[in-house]
């Protein structure tokens, strides 16, 4: 199987469980066993969720290769620590980076610079030429202040066949399709948001980078592969199920919400790194009734 079709239905953009300040090593072990139980396409380590800015370089690396240890090559793993506002620093990065074990990288647009959008298209270039693996973009405008255009995606998509899809979290649903309707074929258009997934995929998206699937990968995944198949009937009922579950796992910041989710379960401390906090305790009762009613 290719891997744009691996990387195709619900990747999990992992947390990263903390407990007295350092990363929980046996915490973290438990979440990738229970994703990838929960059906799982691919993971995706040290995103926004995995909050990798507020972790080291050597953490980095130490989180890494504890996820693609634990893996055992049973799925496809995406790096997510490849965004930056300095082009030049990044490309440097890259080229000397240990590759080995992950199938594809994850890189966000430039944040606080606010270049403009052939400021993008170069910064994205430089990446490309320099990875000697496949590029998913990253395009989340609450987070970077600034939207790649469809016609950027679409120019950097036709420009490099090293850019293997684009996780877009614009929210702009007229955005996404002109995205699909003028991209290559073997370009994913992932959502990036859970609530929009659904309507995403309708509109002929490929699938999801997935916060809510480190909690409840069962439902979640059975809602994505449901609409890939077209049974929006099924995909519907399971979307409508989780839909007070996408709000409140947001509603204090993500990672806090699926952290707080994950400490119900039992299967990680709700602790964050500041200047994140966790959920408040009417934040975790609340999850925990909605957690309880999906059961």
């Amino acid at each position: 199987m290719q891997l744009h079709q691996r990387l195709s239905g619900t990747g999990v953009a992992l947390v990263t469980p903390f407990r007295n300040g350092v990363v929980d090593w046996e915490s973290l072990e438990k979440i990738i066993e229970h994703v990838i139980a929960g059906g799982v396409e691919f993971l995706v380590s040290l995103g926004t969720t995995g909050e990798s800015v507020t972790t080291s370089e050597a953490e980095h690396r130490q989180i890494l290769d504890f996820t693609i240890k634990t893996n055992r090559g049973r799925l496809p793993v995406v790096a997510g620590i490849f965004g930056g506002n300095n082009t030049a620093e990044l490309v440097q990065k890259i080229r000397s980076y240990n590759f080995d074990g992950i199938d594809a990288l994850l890189a966000s647009n430039p944040a606080y610079n606010k270049p403009s959008q052939e400021g993008i298209f170069q910064h994205y270039m430089a990446l490309a030429e320099a990875s000697p693996r496949p590029i998913i973009i990253y395009n989340v405008p609450s987070r970077t202040a600034s939207n790649m255009s469809a016609e950027t995606t679409l120019r950097l998509a036709h420009a490099s066949g090293n850019f293997i899809g684009i996780k877009e979290a614009s929210d702009d649903i007229y955005q996404v399709c002109e995205i699909i309707k003028g991209k290559p074929d073997n370009f994913l258009v992932l959502s990036g948001d859970d609530f929009i997934t659904l309507p995403l995929i309708a509109c002929g998206g490929n699938g999801v980078i997935s916060v809510i699937a480190n909690a409840v990968p069962r439902p979640f995944t059975d809602m994505v592969r449901a609409a890939l198949r077209q049974d929006f009937t099924a995909a519907q009922a399971l979307n409508l199920q989780l839909l007070k579950l996408y709000r409140l796992l947001f509603c204090e910041g993500n990672p806090a919400g699926v952290k707080a989710a994950l400490e119900v379960q039992g299967l990680c401390s709700r602790e964050v790194r500041l200047p994140l906090v966790p959920m408040s305790e009417q934040g975790v009762q609340m999850l925990k009734a909605e957690l309880k009613s999906l059961d």
